[in-house]
């Protein structure tokens, strides 16, 4: 990969040059008090902002967060990141009302050496997402004013092909951040000749949004474990009835075909934890995955099913996990992830996990994050880079 990164940038000097920064902010908020609820996401750009700072730049960091829909909403604005950011930096944070506009010049002209402006969220501009080229390129055009230098630190967006992601770089020098650069080292070793046995754990609700990336690593993997709600329909492909649980009818035949495809390759659960009804107080016990009763909905992997799967990962060598073994939200339901989550700290083995729901469930269970060999700040980024993807943000690096 030749692209170059931000210790290439330093060495030409920064110090009182205005230098954007496309960072992943987009953390989760609470709902009734719109405090942030993980803020893993800021923390891991915190290596390259301060390593701007130290040298002594006009940092200027752009960010989405949410789905807005091209206009300002006040629930998706970035001001509680801004705060959070500074406390994390030890410095105040100058926080622009606007994305391009007067508060936005005005904030950014201000900035003395070594200070940080955050402007609001990319995706109050149309122009952000546009798929119109010219749309889009207007709006990089504003964005790219704001810099001298362009660095990309946002890996969980580098796969979509928004105007601060694709087009800010074809009008500024630009480099990747420390974090861009580590994720692609971490998922190039997946790529390439992993240490095996290499096994791959993927959880979460649907197969038809992993299935490019099922077809993609099913030659490479040496065992691949599903569990969460896409499991239901890998049951059903074996005969099984799954009662009222999450089932996509219409891809039951390509499950089918996936398992015959790999025989023994794919591991599904043998137990489950079915409940009454989708609530953290519904009731529950733990039944075969070929007896969940026709009212009950399975909202876990059991126990027998965490102990199968962690026997293989004690044996593994390279483990790549995205998605969570059940609804790990509620008390409940998360000993499925819980214990596949552990058994991978466990193993003597070179860890990933591919950010969204992972990297949340790692943290909201309060496990050890430097106990995995890398935590992935990109779900949908890192899926895309295994299933052999280009990648727009990666791709604008690159020229």
């Amino acid at each position: 990969m030749s692209i170059r990164n931000l210790d290439d940038l330093l060495a030409e000097g920064v110090s009182g040059r205005r230098v954007l920064v496309r960072a992943d902010l987009n953390v989760p908020l609470d709902k009734q008090t719109g405090e942030i609820t993980d803020d893993g996401r800021i923390r891991a750009v915190l290596p390259t902002l301060g390593a701007l700072v130290q040298a002594g730049a006009k940092v200027v960091v752009c960010s989405h967060l949410g789905r807005p829909k091209g206009a300002p909403d006040p629930q998706f604005s970035l001001r509680p990141v801004a705060g959070r950011l500074g406390e994390l930096l030890g410095a105040p944070v100058h926080f622009a009302a606007d994305t391009v506009g007067d508060s936005a010049r005005a904030t950014v002209d201000a900035l003395a050496d070594g200070q940080v402006a955050l402007l609001e969220n990319l995706r109050f501009n149309a122009g952000e997402t546009s798929k119109d080229d010219a749309e889009r390129g207007a709006f990089a055009d504003q964005l790219a004013a704001f810099g001298e230098a362009y660095v990309d630190d946002a890996f969980g967006a580098v796969h979509r092909k928004h105007a601060s992601v694709y087009d800010v770089p074809a009008r500024l020098p630009h480099v990747a951040g420390r974090l861009v650069l580590r994720e692609v080292e971490v998922l190039s070793r997946l790529t390439g000749e992993p240490e095996r046995p290499y096994v791959v754990v993927l959880g979460g609700s649907k197969v038809s949004d992993k299935l490019a990336v099922i077809e993609a690593l099913l030659p490479k993997v040496d065992r691949l474990l599903i569990g969460g709600g896409m499991c239901f329909t890998f049951l059903k492909a074996q005969g099984h009835e799954v009662g009222t649980s999450l089932l996509e009818e219409e891809m039951v035949q390509t499950c089918r075909n996936l398992l015959e495809r790999a025989p023994g390759k794919i591991m599904l659960p043998v137990d489950v934890v079915a409940a009454d009804a989708f609530a953290p107080d519904a009731a529950h016990d733990t039944v075969p995955a070929d007896g969940i009763p026709s009212h009950r909905l399975g909202l876990d992997i059991g126990p027998r099913t965490v102990a199968g799967f962690a026997a293989v990962l004690s044996q593994a060598k390279t483990i790549f996990w995205n998605g969570p073994m059940g609804v790990f939200e509620m008390a409940a339901f998360a000993a499925g992830t819980r214990g596949v989550a552990e058994a991978i700290t466990k193993a003597d083995a070179f860890s990933v996990v591919g950010g969204g729901d992972s990297a949340a469930a790692v943290r909201a269970l309060g496990l050890d994050e430097s106990s995995f060999g890398h935590i992935s700040t990109g779900g949908g980024a890192s899926l895309e880079y295994l299933e052999g993807k280009t990648l727009p943000g990666i791709a604008a690096l690159e020229n």
